[in-house]
């Protein structure tokens, strides 16, 4: 996917809280905005993310999201008056965020130019993926600086070595705290911490089954690596993932070592305009493949893509992929 380099780095902006009469719960700021207000519901902020630091006295008021993934988080934390523009599905948000989504302006089918992210007039812009700042085109968060403009990138791409469940929690606090909205980012990680659990209990006994992700590719297989979020979720969910020694979140595998490997079953990404029943006969009738375990059993398991990369839907994701590898046995 040309969106996802092959560090596949993410877009970031943070997502802003229009002001409100009063101090709320959730720390947004009063409308009057003065320093004491700010400094007593946790501002001036400071956050670092991948490299870039940034001091907000303030929420952010205007944010531009660009990637799915992060659209939802700005709308599963309640943020959906601060977006005055948003770009790029990867397939359909959420039932949930519909109602949503549907009231913020849409700036372009996949990413605006320079010049739309600057007529929306945002603060902020949140990328989900390091495309999202392409500095050819434009729109690279020096660029977006110099125009007086914030910028937050999904940090999936910019940690190396870490859990990606718990940089998903540390990516959804850190944007509650950009927001003035702490209660609201905790009470989501508190619940996705039990689902987690309740998943994971489900699969004590289950022996993990191994898995190889089939995102994309023809001469080569584009498949998930060992530092994503998507391997984190094949191994909460009860698989181990075939290619987990690519140190990167996505990276291209020979069909060669896809046969050496023997996955039993292949999880399937669905996105884009090559549908899932055409990826399933690309696999099931190429010859090389035919030996396969997975091949042989037509054993897959189908994600949307936006189930697997770091937003608001993984818990969930864990759960759906665990009765996809493991059927019958994850029933409550």
């Amino acid at each position: 996917m040309s969106r996802r380099t092959p560090a596949l780095i993410a877009a970031a902006v943070l997502l802003p809280l229009a002001l409100t009469a009063c101090s709320s719960s959730d720390g947004a700021t009063t409308a009057t905005g003065d320093k004491a207000a700010a400094k007593s519901d946790g501002f001036p902020y400071t956050v670092k993310n991948c490299g870039v630091t940034t001091t907000f006295e303030a929420p952010p008021k205007r944010v531009v999201t660009m990637n799915q993934h992060v659209t939802e988080i700005m709308l599963e934390l309640g943020l959906k008056k601060s977006l005055v523009g948003t770009a790029y599905l990867d397939d359909q948000v959420l039932p949930k965020y519909a109602k949503d989504y549907a009231s913020v302006p849409v700036l372009a089918k996949e990413y605006p130019s320079y010049e739309q992210v600057l007529a929306a007039n945002p603060d902020f812009v949140y990328g989900g993926y390091g495309s999202a700042f392409t500095a050819g085109d434009g729109r690279s968060r020096e660029a977006l600086k110099k125009s007086g403009i914030e910028s937050r990138l999904n940090t999936e791409s910019c940690t190396k070595g870490d859990q990606p469940m718990d940089t998903l929690y540390e990516e959804i606090r850190e944007v509650g705290r950009t927001f003035g909205v702490t209660d609201r980012a905790e009470a989501w990680i508190k619940q996705a911490k039990a689902d987690n659990a309740a998943t994971a209990k489900k699969l004590a006994d289950l022996k993990p089954v191994p898995v190889f992700v089939y995102d994309s590719g023809d001469k080569t297989a584009f498949t998930a690596g060992g530092e994503g979020i998507g391997n984190e979720l094949i191994e909460r969910a009860g698989g181990t993932n075939v290619f987990a020694d690519l140190d990167k979140p996505f990276g291209d595998a020979s069909w060669e070592n896809v046969v050496a490997r023997k996955p039993e079953v292949i999880v399937i990404y669905d996105y884009g305009a090559t549908t899932v029943e055409q990826k399933k006969k690309r696999l099931l009738t190429d010859p090389a493949l035919a030996d396969v375990p997975a091949i042989k059993n037509k054993r897959f398991a189908v994600m949307p893509l936006s189930d697997a990369v770091l937003g608001v839907r993984v818990p969930a994701a864990v759960d759906k992929l665990a009765a996809q590898l493991h059927p019958g046995a994850t029933t409550p």
